[in-house]
């Protein structure tokens, strides 16, 4: 087929327009890179509508790019948007507009916008709103609404949007006079970005956006009782340094927090001056280099055995911008008995929300974690230090007997977790990995190496299933000149693949793997283990009748199609989209239906329960332990 490249399509000089250019990859760049200022030179009043005063907004805000899909509530902004410095994206689905937005928000720290019109425009937007609220991602979602004289006759299209979605967001507002656009735009992007980021939904009726008004830049910001807590206790954290320095069996349980607050350098600091294992919650893979010798790997349903049992068996856990998930903790009366708990967040309602914290912290995981070295530095300077070689010992010892592999399945059939892994090893540490939901995504944070951080982008709270083709298109706007693969799943990528149309016509070449089982893998997979293999509604026909044939689906989209079948193929095939760079590329890797995800801590169980394979369960010395 002809690839359509950037010069070939028809895209207006508006559209055009390339994207701000990727931000540098230092924690202090991607805090600093959050468009939560004015800019420099604020803008001079003007006399515009209530959608111009929008759009300025906007543009003061330092937004480069918007997902959304016009309608008539929203309709008057795309008017002023046609001019802007403010590039749109034309999605195919609302889901698709959020989700891209999230992407782009996780790959480069920054704002993501998305935006859609009143009724079942703003209601497509609730799951990926829902899904950056638990995964706490700064996305402004902006929504037309009917006109307020109508508001509450049941309108045509009208849903109270503001009503649905508030369990969802960290705050929304309806927008009741266009004087107000530009302040209540400030709140919003100052309220996702500062904190524990979260979603922020503005809705703004119709005849708002078409009334006369004048825009001024800068607003004042009016958030009374909106005071986030940066800096810690310092008594807190001189008590969370003496037991560091003192508990023989300490862990360093690491989560997005620690992302989110652009961290890592200090995370390995602190580290390296105590000797304390590491683990990453899905959330916060590559915060700590996968190859790092003190990193454990992933906790939890899916995670290793030595980094489940070292939290287990733990003497101290220092939570670190962690939520104690019930997919970290198992059982949750049965997680970690001797274990006292250090748990550090900027959210105060997380913390004894699971588990009760010996030593609560309230603050921002990069001052916490600087002040934690400070006082663990002064600790050491008066001669305390913990000694740890009987507990490395015994992680070693786990690490070595029970690494994470997989068998080559019995049929001949080709192995997911080899395509995935072969994927990691040639795209390189430096390329994002996007993934769906289900057994690909539990095989990707496995079986790549997250050597940097911001390279894994998932949907980890929520675990929406379409997530990975609209959040990798995002995450490519926000870093053109990085590589971004999404790996995705024949069920997952049925949902949203749509947004390939988008990404071919708009000049985003994204490169998705599917991982084509045949089958809802994890769904099958549980029915395998806890249903006696009676599989009711998981076989999706994309192997027996091959409907959709994801190659001729690619080609339909604007994208290159590939597909591989066999272990000798994967990396010509991987070589081959690697090659192709003025398109997005498709690759339906036609894989085994019977391979599981191991080890795994079954659904309500105690992870002193772990299997690390079908009928396998690990041998620990429970006197060591």
């Amino acid at each position: 087929m002809t690839r359509p490249t950037p010069e070939t399509l028809a895209h207006s000089a508006r559209r055009a327009r390339a994207a701000a250019g990727p931000a540098p990859d230092t924690d202090a760049a991607r805090v600093a890179a959050t468009p939560a200022a004015p800019a420099v030179r604020p803008p001079a009043p003007a006399q515009v509508s209530g959608a111009g005063s929008l759009v300025r907004s906007l543009e003061a805000l330092g937004v480069d790019v918007v997902f959304g899909i016009p309608g008539g509530a929203i309709l008057p902004a795309y008017d002023p948007l046609y001019d802007s410095t403010v590039r749109h994206i034309l999605v195919r689905h609302e889901q698709g507009a959020g989700h891209a937005a999230t992407g782009y928000a996780q790959a480069t720290g920054r704002v993501g916008v998305c935006m859609a019109t009143s009724g079942p425009g703003a209601t497509n937007l609730v799951t990926p709103i829902a899904d950056a609220y638990m995964d706490s991602v700064p996305v402004v979602a902006i929504t037309g609404q009917v006109a307020r004289p109508a508001i509450g006759t049941d309108a045509f299209q009208e849903a109270d949007i503001q009503g649905i979605t508030l369990p969802i967001t960290k705050h929304n507002f309806l927008v009741q006079n266009a004087e107000e656009i530009p302040q209540v735009l400030a709140e919003a992007f100052h309220l996702a970005s500062t904190g524990r980021p979260g979603p922020v939904l503005v809705d703004i009726p119709k005849d708002v956006l078409q009334a006369p008004t004048t825009f001024t830049w800068p607003p004042t910001l009016d958030l009374p009782g909106y005071r986030p807590t940066l800096h810690p206790h310092g008594k807190q954290i001189r008590e969370a340094a003496r037991l560091m320095t003192s508990s023989r069996r300490p862990v360093l349980y690491v989560g997005g927090g620690v992302l989110k607050a652009g961290a890592t350098e200090g995370l390995r600091r602190l580290a390296e001056l105590t000797g304390i294992p590491v683990v990453t919650t899905l959330m916060a893979l590559g915060a700590f280099p996968d190859s790092h010798p003190q990193h454990l790997g992933m906790p939890g349903m899916h995670g290793t055995v030595a980094a489940v049992y070292g939290l287990q068996k733990a003497d101290l856990i220092v939570a670190l911008g962690a939520r104690f998930d019930d997919r970290v903790t198992g059982r949750l009366d049965s997680f970690a008995p001797d274990a006292a708990v250090v748990h550090a967040d900027i959210d105060p309602a997380e913390i004894g929300k699971n588990r009760h914290a010996d030593v609560p912290i309230v603050g921002d995981a990069q001052h916490v974690i600087d002040e934690l070295i400070a006082a663990v530095e002064a600790e050491r300077a008066g001669g305390r230090t913990a000694d740890l070689a009987d507990w490395w010992t015994q992680l070693d010892d786990l690490r070595e007997r029970y690494p994470l592999g997989y068998e080559e399945p019995a049929d001949g059939t080709l192995s997911p977790q080899y395509v995935i892994k072969r994927l990691g090893e040639i795209a390189g540490p430096d390329a994002i990995y996007v993934a769906g939901v289900g057994q690909h995504q539990m095989w990707a944070s496995q079986f790549i190496s997250y050597e940097k951080p911001y390279t894994w982008l998932n949907s980890g709270g929520l675990g929406t299933m379409g997530y990975a083709v609209p959040a990798a298109m995002g995450a490519k706007v926000g870093k053109p000149d990085t590589v971004v693969w999404g790996i995705d799943g024949d069920g997952c990528f049925q949902m949203t693949n749509q947004e390939l149309a988008t990404c071919a016509l708009e000049g985003i070449p994204v490169k998705i793997a599917v991982i084509n089982n045949g089958n809802l893998g994890m769904v099958r997979q549980w029915q395998t283990l806890f249903y006696g293999e009676r599989y009711s509604n998981t076989d999706l026909g994309t192997h027996k009748h091959r409907i959709p044939d994801f190659v001729k689906l690619a080609e339909a989209l604007g994208c290159v199609g590939l597909r591989c079948e066999n272990a000798a193929d994967v990396d010509k095939t991987i070589a081959a989209a690697m090659a192709i760079n003025d398109a997005p590329v498709v690759i339906d890797f036609v894989v085994g239906k019977d391979a599981m995800v191991w080890p795994m801590v079954a659904a309500g169980t105690s992870n002193d329960e772990i299997m690390f394979a079908r009928g396998v369960r690990p041998a620990f010395d429970e006197d060591e332990l």
